[in-house]
């Protein structure tokens, strides 16, 4: 990023009529904005916000910021206000003063900006509308909305600035989302948040908007993050965008970039043979670059990745596919690059799971980030260590980036964290203490459905339900015989034995039927944890999608940028070689004249000596002087037409050539056509003589 950087933000959010209403945005995201700007790590502008400023102050700002600029200064203007259209369709950026009825006096208008845009010296201009749009009329035309889009484009593409310089225009949205009832906004017209200041601070911030991973978020790459956050979040507002530029603006520093290494430039002998004429010489080169690719010095590995690169982009296809196989061989190759923890308890340290890194020690020098904080991952000899905290009930989904020095990969990691389950309760029967009733307790067991067994009952005992009779009777007999006494006895000590033992067989089968639940609990979890995995799967398949669309696109600008930097390479050796040309046949013009006149005055002092019988026509024929002017002549013009063609590739070439070439190349032709066209006239006025005093003398 060379020359001057200069940020203008205008946030208007509060106004004196009570027509406009008191917008929520603009405030804090300008403050947000300013600081990404601002920021030497990001965008490193000198920034400079006007907040709430009435329509006088924010004229004399704007005029100000775009005066007094050098050509390699690059300007961003940034509005984040309402925006007015009056009767007429004009377009208006209202200030903390105006008033709908006086826009002309108290509103900025649209053309304003543009003619300080296009009057400004700076080489690039860029201007951020974050406005929303609406139709401004007289307090007489209360039933009148206002009709059709607000073409605001349209507005700043009447005047292009002169003498080349780049700018663009973005716009938050073009459509017409507010309507006047004379002074009042109508009351179904409710503002919204923006979305679209906050999608540029965002993609800044974090570095999402360098969407190629170069390093830098150009205008491009920030207006199609932009595009995709603010269509995301509301499908109705579409975000627009006009670009009169040449190459490619860089408005910021990414921290998301690749990792870059100091390159160690390859020796000068392997890039002669990567540059030279013979291509089974440039295929050797490429073989040899693929060899110290995989050398273990890094920086000597990085100037071969470079240089394949460059041989990539710019040989013939069978090379440049050469060069590609062997770029592949430094790709990030995580093994695997899915991790599925599966279902594990809550608090629980589950087993970590190890990543392999393969390839080269170029592909395997990469910077690991962690996408969620539940994440932790470790280096080590041979790849990386992952684990999870398992704190949080619920699924979990998230991506580990490696970012390396020509591409990205993700590992994705998944988890479910379930309820730890419950500690399963021991029976504890409570009998007599000679243990007579606990042998019978172990008899009974809670079976594997849950619930009790048949209670094994002593011999001579009765039924459940002649045991009431029989314990009656028992009871009147045992009155009057004891031995009867002890044999009921018994038995009720028997049935309580029992009775407690049912008592503790529930229990039991109520601590089942809760790992029961938990179980389906557990079990309702991971079916959504499966239907997470299965979404994010989904989301994975459009990524890729849209990935493999934006390769397509990309192939597609190398292609057509190669085939431009042909027609540059061709025209660049053109024509240096034209103005040389045009510039060597001037020299032989000027020669040539001289010995021309040289000739001519040899045939006038002949013809002077000669007296009245003499004749000027045979002295010059005899001098050779018409064959000499006439080559002359012919050479003259031939170096004004070669020095024009040379001139007209250097206007008419795509991409910028060398300084030192291009200054060579006018001023050879410019000397060429110095010496030509003093040529071309000298001789014609000889002919002109010639023609005139020949019958005569």
């Amino acid at each position: 990023m060379t020359g001057a950087r200069h940020a203008l933000i205008i946030a208007n959010d509060r106004y004196a009529d009570q027509g406009l209403k008191q917008l929520r945005a603009p405030a804090e995201d300008a403050t947000a904005l300013a600081g990404v700007l601002h920021d030497p790590q990001i965008g490193d502008f000198e920034v400079d916000v006007v907040r709430n400023a009435p329509a006088d102050t924010m004229r004399r700002r704007i005029q100000g910021f775009f005066n007094d600029r050098r050509r390699d200064d690059t300007l961003v203007l940034h509005f984040s206000c309402h925006g007015l259209k009056s009767e007429s369709g004009e377009l208006y950026f209202a200030a903390s003063d105006t008033e709908p009825r006086l826009l002309d006096a108290t509103a900025i208008p649209a053309h304003f900006v543009r003619g300080c845009m296009s009057r400004t010296r700076a080489g690039r201009s860029v201007l951020f509308l974050d406005c929303c749009y609406g139709g401004a009329f007289s307090r007489g035309s209360s039933s009148v909305r206002a009709s059709g889009d607000v073409d605001v484009l349209e507005t700043f593409t009447h005047d292009r600035p002169p003498g080349g310089r780049g700018w663009a225009v973005i716009t938050a949205s073009s459509s017409m989302e507010f309507a006047f009832e004379g002074d009042e906004l109508a009351e179904n017209s409710a503002p919204r948040p923006s979305v679209f200041t906050h999608a540029v601070v965002q993609g800044l911030e974090t570095g999402e908007a360098d969407l190629d991973a170069d390093g830098e978020v150009s205008l491009d790459d920030l207006y199609d993050y932009v595009f995709d956050r603010v269509q995301e979040q509301n499908p109705h507002q579409t975000p627009s965008k006009t670009v009169e530029m040449q190459g490619e603006l860089h408005l910021a520093h990414s921290r998301r970039g690749r990792i870059k290494i100091a390159a160690l430039p390859s020796p000068p002998s392997l890039l002669a043979a990567v540059n030279s004429d013979n291509a089974f010489t440039r295929q050797g080169a490429v073989l040899e670059l693929r060899s110290r690719l995989r050398n273990d010095s890094l920086a000597l590995a990085e100037g071969a990745r470079q240089a394949l690169e460059e041989v990539q982009r710019n040989d013939i296809q069978q090379i440049a596919d050469q060069a590609s196989r062997a770029l592949r061989d430094i790709r990030l190759a995580p093994s695997p690059d899915h991790l599925d923890f599966g279902p594990v308890p809550k608090g629980s340290t589950p087993e970590e799971r190890a990543v392999t890194m393969t390839g080269p020690p170029l592909a395997r020098h990469c910077v690991v980030q962690p996408g969620q904080s539940w994440l932790h991952v470790e280096p080590t000899a041979s790849g990386l260590r992952v684990r999870i905290d398992t704190a949080v009930e619920g699924p979990l989904s998230g991506d580990i980036a490696l970012k390396g020095v020509a591409e990205e990969a993700v590992i994705r990691v998944e988890a479910v964290v379930v309820a730890a389950p419950a500690s399963e309760p021991t029976t504890d029967a409570t009998g007599p203490a000679d243990g007579s009733a606990a042998g019978d307790q172990d008899t009974v067991v809670v079976g594997p459905s849950g619930g009790p067994q048949e209670r094994h009952r002593p011999p001579g005992s009765t039924g459940d339900v002649s045991r009431t009779t029989a314990d009656e009777t028992e009871t009147r007999v045992d009155l009057t015989n004891p031995h009867r006494n002890t044999t009921h006895h018994t038995r009720r000590e028997q049935d309580e034995a029992g009775q407690e033992s049912g008592t503790a067989g529930r229990e039991s089968s109520e601590a089942r039927r809760e790992r029961d639940e938990a179980g389906r609990e557990w079990g309702e979890a991971r079916r959504a944890g499966g239907r997470a995995r299965r979404d994010q799967d989904e989301a994975r398949r459009e990524r890729d999608r849209t990935g493999r669309e934006r390769d397509e696109a990309r192939r597609k600008r190398d292609r057509t940028g190669r085939e431009a930097g042909g027609r540059t390479a061709t025209a660049s050796r053109r024509a240096p070689a034209l103005a040389g040309a045009a510039l060597a046949l001037a020299a032989a013009a000027v020669i040539t004249l001289l010995v021309t006149l040289q000739k001519a005055v040899a045939a006038v002092l002949d013809r002077s000596e000669e007296g009245p019988s003499g004749n000027i026509e045979d002295n010059v024929q005899e001098h050779g002087v018409l064959p000499l002017l006439t080559a002359s002549l012919i050479t003259a013009a031939v170096a004004l037409a070669v020095g024009a063609f040379a001139r007209h590739d250097l206007g008419a070439r795509q991409g910028p050539f060398a300084r030192s070439s291009t200054h060579g190349t006018w001023s050879m032709t410019a000397v060429a056509k110095g010496l030509a066209v003093p040529v071309l006239i000298l001789a014609l006025l000889v002919l002109v003589a010639y023609l005139v005093g020949r019958g005569s003398w």
